[in-house]
């Protein structure tokens, strides 16, 4: 369960909104292409397997909905109905009973193409603001 997050403020919130618009336009289809191409690489790269299938096999959709930008990345390498990239990252059991660990390779992947989205998109509003 999420514990809320209360805020407390008083005064004028003109410069906190106008960060927020210009952040919110930093977000255009070409930078998400951008870092969707870049988690999708990191993605191929940190991909544990021993053929390059599953690792080729990543891509990434960017979905708009409600006013937001999403960009979801997907992997096509499934077989017998099982998605390959998913029980290399929860983990499975064999055919003979035997289990193999899971590795979290995806959220390592995929951190530090959040992090830099982050901090563009603070310099570009901030560099906007003046």
């Amino acid at each position: 369960m999420r514990n809320p997050i209360e805020v407390k403020a008083q005064g004028d919130f003109k410069n906190l909104t106008g960060l927020l618009e210009r952040t919110k336009n930093f977000f255009n289809i070409g930078v998400l292409d951008k870092y969707g191409q870049k988690g999708v690489e990191a993605l191929r790269r940190e991909t544990p397997s021993k053929s390059l299938e599953t690792a080729n096999s990543w891509y990434y959709k960017i979905k708009r909905q409600n006013g937001q930008a999403i960009i979801e990345y997907h992997n096509s390498n499934i077989q017998n109905g099982v998605n390959i990239a998913l029980i290399l990252y929860t983990g499975h059991a064999t055919k003979d009973g035997y289990w193999v660990q899971g590795v979290d390779y995806i959220n390592p992947a995929l951190k530090p193409i959040f992090e830099e989205m982050a901090k563009d998109a603070l310099k570009e509003a901030t560099e906007k603001n003046g």
